[in-house]
Protein backbone atom coordinates (compact mmCIF):
# COMPACT_ATOMS: atom_id res chain seq x y z
CA UNK A 1 0.00 0.00 0.00
CA UNK A 2 1.41 3.31 -0.95
CA UNK A 3 1.73 6.20 1.42
CA UNK A 4 -1.07 8.03 -0.42
CA UNK A 5 -3.48 5.18 0.22
CA UNK A 6 -2.67 5.12 3.90
CA UNK A 7 -3.37 8.80 4.20
CA UNK A 8 -6.81 8.43 2.57
CA UNK A 9 -7.82 5.61 4.93
CA UNK A 10 -6.80 7.66 7.98
CA UNK A 11 -8.75 10.70 6.82
CA UNK A 12 -11.87 8.62 6.28
CA UNK A 13 -11.59 7.13 9.77
CA UNK A 14 -11.28 10.60 11.35
CA UNK A 15 -14.40 11.84 9.53
CA UNK A 16 -16.42 8.88 10.77
CA UNK A 17 -15.33 9.52 14.35
CA UNK A 18 -16.35 13.23 14.06
CA UNK A 19 -19.73 12.31 12.65
CA UNK A 20 -20.35 9.92 15.50
CA UNK A 21 -19.44 12.60 18.04
CA UNK A 22 -21.64 15.27 16.43
CA UNK A 23 -24.51 12.84 16.17
CA UNK A 24 -24.10 11.98 19.82
CA UNK A 25 -24.13 15.66 20.83
CA UNK A 26 -27.21 16.41 18.78
CA UNK A 27 -28.95 13.44 20.30
CA UNK A 28 -28.14 14.68 23.77
CA UNK A 29 -29.42 18.15 22.95
CA UNK A 30 -32.61 16.67 21.49
CA UNK A 31 -33.15 14.56 24.55
CA UNK A 32 -32.53 17.57 26.81
CA UNK A 33 -34.94 19.74 24.73
CA UNK A 34 -37.61 17.06 24.89
CA UNK A 35 -37.04 16.61 28.60
CA UNK A 36 -37.47 20.33 29.29
CA UNK A 37 -40.52 20.41 27.04
CA UNK A 38 -42.04 17.54 28.99
CA UNK A 39 -41.32 19.46 32.20
CA UNK A 40 -43.29 22.45 30.93
CA UNK A 41 -46.31 20.31 30.24
CA UNK A 42 -46.94 20.44 33.99
CA UNK A 43 -45.13 23.62 34.94
CA UNK A 44 -45.42 27.26 33.94
CA UNK A 45 -42.78 28.48 31.54
CA UNK A 46 -40.00 30.93 32.23
CA UNK A 47 -41.14 34.57 32.86
CA UNK A 48 -44.72 33.59 33.65
CA UNK A 49 -46.57 36.06 35.87
CA UNK A 50 -50.07 35.50 37.20
CA UNK A 51 -51.78 38.47 38.79
CA UNK A 52 -48.36 40.11 39.20
CA UNK A 53 -46.71 37.08 40.88
CA UNK A 54 -43.82 35.14 39.31
CA UNK A 55 -44.65 31.44 38.83
CA UNK A 56 -41.78 30.50 36.50
CA UNK A 57 -41.16 26.71 36.63
CA UNK A 58 -43.98 26.32 39.22
CA UNK A 59 -46.78 23.81 38.91
CA UNK A 60 -50.45 24.69 38.89
CA UNK A 61 -50.86 23.09 42.31
CA UNK A 62 -48.04 25.22 43.70
CA UNK A 63 -49.66 28.33 42.29
CA UNK A 64 -53.04 27.34 43.66
CA UNK A 65 -51.55 26.74 47.10
CA UNK A 66 -50.03 30.21 46.97
CA UNK A 67 -53.31 31.85 46.12
CA UNK A 68 -55.23 29.88 48.74
CA UNK A 69 -52.80 31.16 51.35
CA UNK A 70 -53.20 34.65 49.97
CA UNK A 71 -56.98 34.55 50.39
CA UNK A 72 -56.73 33.96 54.14
CA UNK A 73 -54.23 36.79 54.58
CA UNK A 74 -55.63 39.03 51.85
CA UNK A 75 -55.88 42.79 52.29
CA UNK A 76 -56.79 45.23 49.53
CA UNK A 77 -55.16 48.63 49.97
CA UNK A 78 -57.04 51.43 48.23
CA UNK A 79 -55.02 54.53 47.31
CA UNK A 80 -56.82 57.80 46.60
CA UNK A 81 -55.60 60.74 44.55
CA UNK A 82 -54.56 62.73 47.63
CA UNK A 83 -52.29 60.01 49.00
CA UNK A 84 -54.83 58.59 51.43
CA UNK A 85 -54.99 54.85 52.02
CA UNK A 86 -57.88 52.63 53.13
CA UNK A 87 -58.06 48.84 53.42
CA UNK A 88 -60.47 45.96 53.08
CA UNK A 89 -59.34 42.59 54.47
CA UNK A 90 -60.65 39.09 53.88
CA UNK A 91 -62.10 38.74 57.38
CA UNK A 92 -64.30 41.82 56.95
CA UNK A 93 -66.08 40.35 53.97
CA UNK A 94 -65.83 36.58 54.75
CA UNK A 95 -63.59 35.95 51.74
CA UNK A 96 -62.97 32.25 50.84
CA UNK A 97 -61.20 30.43 47.98
CA UNK A 98 -63.29 28.13 45.75
CA UNK A 99 -61.72 25.24 43.88
CA UNK A 100 -61.39 25.94 40.15
CA UNK A 101 -59.42 24.95 37.06
CA UNK A 102 -58.38 28.36 35.87
CA UNK A 103 -54.69 27.85 36.63
CA UNK A 104 -54.75 24.46 34.89
CA UNK A 105 -56.25 26.10 31.82
CA UNK A 106 -53.38 28.59 31.66
CA UNK A 107 -51.01 25.65 31.76
CA UNK A 108 -52.90 23.82 29.03
CA UNK A 109 -52.64 26.79 26.71
CA UNK A 110 -48.84 26.75 26.89
CA UNK A 111 -46.92 25.23 23.99
CA UNK A 112 -44.20 23.41 25.96
CA UNK A 113 -42.01 23.05 22.88
CA UNK A 114 -41.75 26.85 22.64
CA UNK A 115 -39.99 27.11 25.99
CA UNK A 116 -36.79 28.67 24.58
CA UNK A 117 -38.84 31.65 23.37
CA UNK A 118 -40.22 32.16 26.89
CA UNK A 119 -36.71 32.87 28.17
CA UNK A 120 -36.76 36.19 26.30
CA UNK A 121 -40.46 37.03 26.44
CA UNK A 122 -42.54 37.72 29.54
CA UNK A 123 -46.05 36.28 29.80
CA UNK A 124 -48.44 38.15 32.12
CA UNK A 125 -51.76 36.56 32.94
CA UNK A 126 -54.70 37.99 34.88
CA UNK A 127 -56.97 35.49 36.59
CA UNK A 128 -60.27 36.26 38.22
CA UNK A 129 -60.64 33.50 40.78
CA UNK A 130 -63.80 31.84 41.93
CA UNK A 131 -63.96 33.34 45.37
CA UNK A 132 -66.87 33.58 47.72
CA UNK A 133 -67.56 36.59 49.92
CA UNK A 134 -70.47 38.28 51.65
CA UNK A 135 -71.71 40.80 49.10
CA UNK A 136 -73.72 42.76 51.69
CA UNK A 137 -70.64 43.12 53.90
CA UNK A 138 -68.55 44.22 50.92
CA UNK A 139 -71.14 46.81 49.88
CA UNK A 140 -71.34 48.11 53.44
CA UNK A 141 -67.55 48.30 53.69
CA UNK A 142 -67.18 50.10 50.37
CA UNK A 143 -69.89 52.61 51.28
CA UNK A 144 -68.15 53.32 54.58
CA UNK A 145 -64.88 54.27 52.90
CA UNK A 146 -63.99 57.92 53.40
CA UNK A 147 -63.70 58.40 49.65
CA UNK A 148 -67.34 57.38 49.24
CA UNK A 149 -68.63 59.83 51.85
CA UNK A 150 -70.12 63.30 51.30
CA UNK A 151 -67.98 66.39 50.81
CA UNK A 152 -66.34 65.27 47.61
CA UNK A 153 -65.49 67.66 44.81
CA UNK A 154 -67.37 66.68 41.65
CA UNK A 155 -65.78 66.69 38.22
CA UNK A 156 -66.25 69.85 36.16
CA UNK A 157 -66.60 69.69 32.39
CA UNK A 158 -64.78 72.17 30.20
CA UNK A 159 -67.08 75.07 29.38
CA UNK A 160 -67.17 78.45 27.58
CA UNK A 161 -66.39 81.39 29.86
CA UNK A 162 -66.27 85.11 29.10
CA UNK A 163 -62.81 86.66 29.56
CA UNK A 164 -63.89 90.29 29.20
CA UNK A 165 -63.77 90.44 25.42
CA UNK A 166 -64.88 87.01 24.15
CA UNK A 167 -65.83 83.50 25.18
CA UNK A 168 -62.90 81.11 25.63
CA UNK A 169 -62.81 77.49 26.80
CA UNK A 170 -62.18 76.96 30.50
CA UNK A 171 -60.51 73.56 30.99
CA UNK A 172 -62.10 70.61 32.70
CA UNK A 173 -61.42 69.66 36.33
CA UNK A 174 -61.49 66.09 37.54
CA UNK A 175 -62.32 66.64 41.19
CA UNK A 176 -62.27 63.85 43.75
CA UNK A 177 -65.78 62.44 43.56
CA UNK A 178 -66.07 58.71 42.99
CA UNK A 179 -68.74 57.03 40.95
CA UNK A 180 -70.35 54.58 43.46
CA UNK A 181 -71.11 51.95 40.82
CA UNK A 182 -67.58 52.08 39.40
CA UNK A 183 -66.05 51.88 42.88
CA UNK A 184 -68.08 48.78 43.82
CA UNK A 185 -67.25 47.09 40.52
CA UNK A 186 -63.52 47.82 40.60
CA UNK A 187 -63.14 46.75 44.24
CA UNK A 188 -64.91 43.46 43.52
CA UNK A 189 -62.65 42.83 40.51
CA UNK A 190 -59.49 43.51 42.52
CA UNK A 191 -60.66 41.15 45.27
CA UNK A 192 -61.39 38.35 42.79
CA UNK A 193 -57.92 38.77 41.33
CA UNK A 194 -56.39 39.08 44.84
CA UNK A 195 -54.79 42.34 43.77
CA UNK A 196 -52.94 43.78 46.78
CA UNK A 197 -53.29 47.47 45.84
CA UNK A 198 -55.80 49.54 43.93
CA UNK A 199 -55.30 53.10 42.66
CA UNK A 200 -58.65 54.85 42.38
CA UNK A 201 -57.45 57.24 39.69
CA UNK A 202 -55.83 54.57 37.50
CA UNK A 203 -58.87 52.33 37.86
CA UNK A 204 -61.16 55.12 36.64
CA UNK A 205 -63.23 55.31 39.83
CA UNK A 206 -63.35 59.09 39.89
CA UNK A 207 -66.10 60.87 38.02
CA UNK A 208 -64.69 62.00 34.71
CA UNK A 209 -65.72 65.30 33.13
CA UNK A 210 -68.24 64.71 30.38
CA UNK A 211 -66.74 67.36 28.11
CA UNK A 212 -63.03 68.08 27.71
CA UNK A 213 -61.26 71.16 26.35
CA UNK A 214 -60.93 69.57 22.93
CA UNK A 215 -64.52 68.30 22.81
CA UNK A 216 -66.21 69.41 19.63
CA UNK A 217 -69.38 70.27 21.53
CA UNK A 218 -67.51 72.79 23.70
CA UNK A 219 -65.81 74.37 20.70
CA UNK A 220 -69.11 74.74 18.87
CA UNK A 221 -70.81 76.23 21.93
CA UNK A 222 -67.97 78.72 22.37
CA UNK A 223 -68.15 79.74 18.69
CA UNK A 224 -71.92 80.18 18.84
CA UNK A 225 -71.73 82.36 21.95
CA UNK A 226 -69.12 84.56 20.26
CA UNK A 227 -71.42 84.83 17.24
CA UNK A 228 -74.19 86.15 19.51
CA UNK A 229 -71.73 88.68 20.94
CA UNK A 230 -71.22 90.25 17.50
CA UNK A 231 -74.61 91.94 17.90
CA UNK A 232 -74.66 95.54 19.19
CA UNK A 233 -77.69 97.70 19.97
CA UNK A 234 -77.31 101.41 20.76
CA UNK A 235 -80.30 103.27 22.18
CA UNK A 236 -80.12 106.99 21.49
CA UNK A 237 -81.06 108.42 24.88
CA UNK A 238 -79.68 111.64 26.44
CA UNK A 239 -76.60 109.49 27.09
CA UNK A 240 -76.42 106.54 24.63
CA UNK A 241 -77.23 103.17 26.18
CA UNK A 242 -75.28 100.34 24.55
CA UNK A 243 -75.92 96.60 24.57
CA UNK A 244 -72.54 95.12 23.60
CA UNK A 245 -70.70 91.86 24.20
CA UNK A 246 -70.21 92.71 27.87
CA UNK A 247 -73.98 92.82 28.36
CA UNK A 248 -74.84 90.01 25.93
CA UNK A 249 -72.34 87.66 27.60
CA UNK A 250 -74.36 87.82 30.84
CA UNK A 251 -77.36 86.38 28.96
CA UNK A 252 -75.52 83.36 27.57
CA UNK A 253 -74.88 79.98 29.17
CA UNK A 254 -74.82 76.28 28.27
CA UNK A 255 -76.90 73.37 29.57
CA UNK A 256 -75.64 69.94 30.60
CA UNK A 257 -75.53 68.87 26.94
CA UNK A 258 -73.50 71.94 25.93
CA UNK A 259 -76.46 73.54 24.14
CA UNK A 260 -76.26 77.34 24.21
CA UNK A 261 -79.05 79.01 26.18
CA UNK A 262 -80.12 82.63 25.76
CA UNK A 263 -81.49 83.83 29.10
CA UNK A 264 -84.74 85.50 28.06
CA UNK A 265 -85.51 86.38 31.68
CA UNK A 266 -82.13 88.11 31.82
CA UNK A 267 -83.02 90.20 28.76
CA UNK A 268 -86.39 91.13 30.27
CA UNK A 269 -84.67 92.00 33.53
CA UNK A 270 -82.28 94.31 31.68
CA UNK A 271 -85.22 95.96 29.88
CA UNK A 272 -87.02 96.41 33.19
CA UNK A 273 -84.01 98.27 34.61
CA UNK A 274 -83.74 100.25 31.38
CA UNK A 275 -87.39 101.23 31.75
CA UNK A 276 -86.98 102.12 35.41
CA UNK A 277 -84.15 104.47 34.47
CA UNK A 278 -85.78 106.15 31.47
CA UNK A 279 -89.55 105.69 31.93
CA UNK A 280 -91.07 108.77 33.53
CA UNK A 281 -94.78 107.93 33.55
CA UNK A 282 -96.07 108.16 37.12
CA UNK A 283 -92.71 109.19 38.57
CA UNK A 284 -92.26 112.12 40.95
CA UNK A 285 -90.99 115.27 39.26
CA UNK A 286 -89.73 118.38 41.00
CA UNK A 287 -90.02 121.79 39.34
CA UNK A 288 -90.58 125.51 39.86
CA UNK A 289 -93.97 127.11 39.16
CA UNK A 290 -94.30 130.41 37.24
CA UNK A 291 -94.62 132.14 40.63
CA UNK A 292 -91.26 130.75 41.80
CA UNK A 293 -92.80 128.13 44.09
CA UNK A 294 -90.89 124.85 44.43
CA UNK A 295 -93.29 121.97 43.84
CA UNK A 296 -93.37 118.26 43.12
CA UNK A 297 -95.91 116.07 41.38
CA UNK A 298 -96.37 112.33 40.89
CA UNK A 299 -98.88 110.08 39.17
CA UNK A 300 -100.74 110.66 35.96
CA UNK A 301 -100.47 109.24 32.47
CA UNK A 302 -97.94 111.53 30.81
CA UNK A 303 -94.32 110.54 30.26
CA UNK A 304 -91.99 108.10 28.59
CA UNK A 305 -92.97 104.44 28.69
CA UNK A 306 -90.73 102.04 26.77
CA UNK A 307 -92.49 99.16 25.01
CA UNK A 308 -90.44 96.42 26.64
CA UNK A 309 -92.19 93.61 24.75
CA UNK A 310 -91.27 95.16 21.42
CA UNK A 311 -87.68 95.85 22.46
CA UNK A 312 -87.35 92.30 23.77
CA UNK A 313 -88.05 91.01 20.27
CA UNK A 314 -85.65 93.59 18.81
CA UNK A 315 -82.84 92.32 21.04
CA UNK A 316 -83.56 88.65 20.28
CA UNK A 317 -83.54 89.31 16.54
CA UNK A 318 -80.28 91.25 16.81
CA UNK A 319 -78.62 88.38 18.68
CA UNK A 320 -79.80 85.77 16.20
CA UNK A 321 -78.80 87.84 13.16
CA UNK A 322 -75.60 89.44 14.57
CA UNK A 323 -77.09 92.86 13.87
CA UNK A 324 -75.54 96.23 14.70
CA UNK A 325 -78.41 98.64 15.38
CA UNK A 326 -78.71 102.27 16.44
CA UNK A 327 -82.23 103.35 17.33
CA UNK A 328 -84.71 105.06 19.62
CA UNK A 329 -86.56 102.57 21.80
CA UNK A 330 -90.15 101.92 20.84
CA UNK A 331 -92.64 103.46 23.25
CA UNK A 332 -96.18 102.48 24.15
CA UNK A 333 -98.94 104.53 22.52
CA UNK A 334 -99.00 107.94 24.27
CA UNK A 335 -95.88 106.82 26.13
CA UNK A 336 -93.75 109.70 24.90
CA UNK A 337 -92.82 113.05 26.34
CA UNK A 338 -91.27 116.31 25.21
CA UNK A 339 -87.88 115.72 26.80
CA UNK A 340 -85.83 112.92 28.35
CA UNK A 341 -84.51 115.26 31.04
CA UNK A 342 -86.64 115.88 34.12
CA UNK A 343 -89.14 117.45 34.29
CA UNK A 344 -89.96 115.82 30.97
CA UNK A 345 -92.79 118.10 29.76
CA UNK A 346 -90.48 120.57 28.10
CA UNK A 347 -91.21 124.30 27.91
CA UNK A 348 -94.80 124.23 26.63
CA UNK A 349 -97.48 122.99 29.03
CA UNK A 350 -100.59 123.80 31.06
CA UNK A 351 -100.23 123.92 34.85
CA UNK A 352 -102.89 123.88 37.54
CA UNK A 353 -102.01 124.74 41.17
CA UNK A 354 -104.75 123.13 43.28
CA UNK A 355 -103.63 125.00 46.39
CA UNK A 356 -103.69 128.40 44.70
CA UNK A 357 -106.73 127.58 42.49
CA UNK A 358 -104.85 129.09 39.56
CA UNK A 359 -103.70 127.85 36.17
CA UNK A 360 -101.11 128.91 33.60
CA UNK A 361 -100.50 128.07 30.00
CA UNK A 362 -96.79 128.29 29.31
CA UNK A 363 -95.49 128.43 25.73
CA UNK A 364 -91.78 128.26 25.02
CA UNK A 365 -91.04 128.92 28.65
CA UNK A 366 -93.18 132.08 28.90
CA UNK A 367 -96.67 132.44 30.35
CA UNK A 368 -99.11 132.91 27.48
CA UNK A 369 -102.29 132.71 29.57
CA UNK A 370 -103.24 132.50 33.22
CA UNK A 371 -106.42 132.62 35.25
CA UNK A 372 -108.05 131.74 38.52
CA UNK A 373 -110.03 128.51 38.39
CA UNK A 374 -112.38 126.35 40.43
CA UNK A 375 -111.35 122.68 40.76
CA UNK A 376 -112.98 119.63 42.28
CA UNK A 377 -114.54 119.67 45.70
CA UNK A 378 -111.95 118.03 48.04
CA UNK A 379 -113.88 114.82 48.65
CA UNK A 380 -112.82 111.46 47.22
CA UNK A 381 -115.50 111.25 44.52
CA UNK A 382 -114.97 114.81 43.26
CA UNK A 383 -111.35 115.80 43.90
CA UNK A 384 -109.31 116.85 40.87
CA UNK A 385 -106.55 114.21 40.46
CA UNK A 386 -102.96 115.22 40.98
CA UNK A 387 -100.48 114.10 38.32
CA UNK A 388 -99.08 114.80 34.89
CA UNK A 389 -101.47 114.25 31.98
CA UNK A 390 -101.97 115.55 28.46
CA UNK A 391 -104.76 116.97 26.33
CA UNK A 392 -106.44 113.91 24.81
CA UNK A 393 -109.58 115.51 23.31
CA UNK A 394 -110.84 118.93 22.17
CA UNK A 395 -114.49 119.63 21.39
CA UNK A 396 -116.77 122.61 20.98
CA UNK A 397 -120.26 122.65 22.47
CA UNK A 398 -119.88 119.55 24.57
CA UNK A 399 -122.54 118.25 26.97
CA UNK A 400 -120.96 116.98 30.16
CA UNK A 401 -122.90 114.04 31.57
CA UNK A 402 -122.48 112.87 35.18
CA UNK A 403 -122.78 109.39 36.62
CA UNK A 404 -126.25 107.92 37.06
CA UNK A 405 -128.06 108.63 40.31
CA UNK A 406 -128.96 105.18 41.74
CA UNK A 407 -132.22 106.60 43.12
CA UNK A 408 -133.56 108.33 40.01
CA UNK A 409 -131.65 106.33 37.42
CA UNK A 410 -130.78 109.60 35.66
CA UNK A 411 -127.41 111.34 35.30
CA UNK A 412 -126.44 113.54 38.22
CA UNK A 413 -125.99 116.36 35.76
CA UNK A 414 -126.08 117.14 32.05
CA UNK A 415 -124.24 120.40 31.56
CA UNK A 416 -123.50 122.01 28.18
CA UNK A 417 -120.15 123.81 27.81
CA UNK A 418 -118.75 125.76 24.88
CA UNK A 419 -115.10 124.72 25.15
CA UNK A 420 -114.03 121.23 26.24
CA UNK A 421 -110.40 120.15 26.63
CA UNK A 422 -110.21 116.62 28.08
CA UNK A 423 -107.35 115.73 30.45
CA UNK A 424 -108.36 112.20 31.51
CA UNK A 425 -110.70 109.60 30.02
CA UNK A 426 -112.36 109.42 33.43
CA UNK A 427 -114.02 112.75 32.69
CA UNK A 428 -111.64 115.46 33.94
CA UNK A 429 -110.90 118.39 31.65
CA UNK A 430 -110.69 122.17 31.19
CA UNK A 431 -113.96 123.89 30.30
CA UNK A 432 -115.85 127.11 30.64
CA UNK A 433 -118.20 127.38 33.65
CA UNK A 434 -120.61 130.28 33.11
CA UNK A 435 -122.54 129.26 36.24
CA UNK A 436 -119.61 130.26 38.43
CA UNK A 437 -119.79 133.88 39.59
CA UNK A 438 -116.20 133.91 40.85
CA UNK A 439 -112.99 131.88 40.53
CA UNK A 440 -109.97 131.24 42.71
CA UNK A 441 -109.57 131.46 46.46
CA UNK A 442 -111.17 128.54 48.32
CA UNK A 443 -114.42 128.39 46.41
CA UNK A 444 -113.77 124.79 45.39
CA UNK A 445 -114.14 123.75 49.02
CA UNK A 446 -117.76 124.98 49.18
CA UNK A 447 -120.36 122.32 48.47
CA UNK A 448 -122.19 123.10 45.28
CA UNK A 449 -119.47 125.41 44.01
CA UNK A 450 -116.53 123.06 43.82
CA UNK A 451 -116.56 121.06 40.57
CA UNK A 452 -117.01 117.33 40.06
CA UNK A 453 -113.29 117.13 39.27
CA UNK A 454 -112.93 119.35 36.19
CA UNK A 455 -111.01 122.61 36.01
CA UNK A 456 -113.68 125.34 35.71
CA UNK A 457 -112.56 128.47 33.79
CA UNK A 458 -114.07 131.82 32.92
CA UNK A 459 -115.67 131.71 29.44
CA UNK A 460 -113.20 134.07 27.80
CA UNK A 461 -110.17 132.28 29.25
CA UNK A 462 -111.52 128.89 28.20
CA UNK A 463 -111.98 130.26 24.67
CA UNK A 464 -108.41 131.62 24.62
CA UNK A 465 -106.98 128.37 25.90
CA UNK A 466 -109.00 126.28 23.43
CA UNK A 467 -107.64 128.30 20.51
CA UNK A 468 -104.06 128.10 21.75
CA UNK A 469 -103.55 124.63 23.24
CA UNK A 470 -102.82 121.62 21.04
CA UNK A 471 -103.62 117.95 21.39
CA UNK A 472 -101.00 116.12 23.42
CA UNK A 473 -99.92 119.21 25.36
CA UNK A 474 -98.74 118.20 28.87
CA UNK A 475 -100.96 119.19 31.79
CA UNK A 476 -99.45 119.37 35.30
CA UNK A 477 -101.87 119.29 38.23
CA UNK A 478 -100.32 119.72 41.67
CA UNK A 479 -100.66 121.21 45.12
Amino acid sequence: MTNMGKRKRKKKKNMTTAAIMIGGSLGFVALAYIGVSLFFTSHFMFNTEINGNDFSRKSASEAEKFFKEQVGEYTLTINDVNGGKETINSGEISLAYKENEKLDKILEKQNPFMWPQAIFKKSSQEVTFDLSYDEAKLAEKVNSLAIAQAGQTPAQSAYPSYDGSQFVISPEAYGIAVTPEALQEKVATCIKQLTPEMNLEKEGCYEAPRFLSDSEEVKQACDKMNEYCKARITYNMDVPVVIDQNVISTWLSVDENMNVIVDENGIRGWLEQFGEQYDTTGKTRTFTTPTGKNASVSGGTYGWSINEDSEFQTILNALNNKEVIEKEPEYYVSGVAASHSMPDWGDTYAEVDLSAQHMWYVVGGSVALETDVVTGEPIPEKVTPEGVYSIVEKKLDKVLVGAKDPVTGKPEYETPVSYWMRITWQGVGFHDATWQSNFGGSLNQITGIGSHGCVNMPLNKAAELYNMIEMGTPVIIHY
